[in-house]
């Protein structure tokens, strides 16, 4: 089933913005048992994202109930979309807001089953994020840098690629964030300047702090996880998944994933 401003649809209007400029956000997550998984985490980010564009955001209590409507039975992926709604051709903004609102839902792919492979092979990806700390951390509609970044591989081995800035620091994967352990510490790249702040990842972070395990956020290099003991990937889809490769380069099991990936599903304040 598919949403639009509540009623079942499958169209939204041409003149919408979020389609002329991706002026939009989104957010992806789980469902079980038609409930959304870690909803308060992913509503409080889709009100800061929207407040970050100035767009209105939906009560958090009818917005669930919509996301119940077109969850799947069993488990699935709910999609939120925000736009800023149609409006006459120009980057300026309307003169007052009139939002469109998607919500749908799909099966959950094969990849984020129980049964999937809790190890991935991941490669280097040649396009370089730009910086731009006016949009660093919102999931906005605009993806086009991670269209380009994925078409860059079609070998279905590869699950993930790992994106750098346009100054070479570490970001995040295509369609995760980036985490690594070195020496019984956890680190993760600064997102300040670009990309997405994931739900999973701030989990994660909360999640370190609470097993007493110390966190750096920071500008890094790529030598940085090729010097680590672990390297993870992670979003509301998959959990946490091990890196096992990363182009040439192999790494042995070490047990971090599969402590953070269990504390991840724990109730977190």
């Amino acid at each position: 089933m598919i949403l639009v401003n509540g009623h079942a649809a499958e169209t939204v209007n041409a003149l919408d913005r979020g389609l002329a400029y991706g002026d939009g956000v989104f957010r992806t997550l789980r469902t079980h048992s038609g409930q959304p998984l870690w909803w308060a985490d992913h509503y409080a980010k889709l009100a800061s994202d929207c407040n970050a564009l100035a767009l209105d955001c939906p009560d958090s209590t009818p917005l669930q109930a919509e996301v119940r409507r077109v969850a799947e039975a069993g488990q699935g992926v709910a999609k939120i979309m925000l736009t800023r709604g149609p409006a006459a051709r120009g980057y300026a903004l309307p003169a007052a807001g009139n939002c469109t609102r998607i919500v749908l839902s799909t099966p959950l792919p094969p990849h984020a089953c129980s049964d999937a492979p809790s190890d991935i092979t991941a490669r280097w990806c040649t396009l370089r994020l730009a910086r731009q700390p006016r949009l660093a951390g919102i999931k906005h509609l605009n993806r086009l840098e991670n269209v380009l970044a994925r078409a860059e591989w079609d070998d279905p081995a590869i699950f993930e690629g790992i994106l750098c800035d346009d100054s070479g620091w570490l970001v995040s994967g295509v369609m995760s964030n980036l985490f690594w352990v070195r020496q019984d510490e956890l680190f993760t790249p600064d997102l300040s300047d670009c990309g997405v702040a994931g739900v999973a990842r701030d989990r994660l972070l909360r999640v370190a702090a609470r097993l007493g395990i110390r966190s750096h956020i920071g500008q890094f290099r790529s030598d940085a996880i090729l010097a680590a003991d672990e390297i993870m990937i992670c979003n509301s889809v998959i959990g946490v998944r091990r890196v096992a490769r990363l182009d040439d380069v192999t790494w042995s099991p070490t047990g971090w994933t599969t402590t953070f990936n269990q504390a991840l599903y724990e109730d977190l304040d």
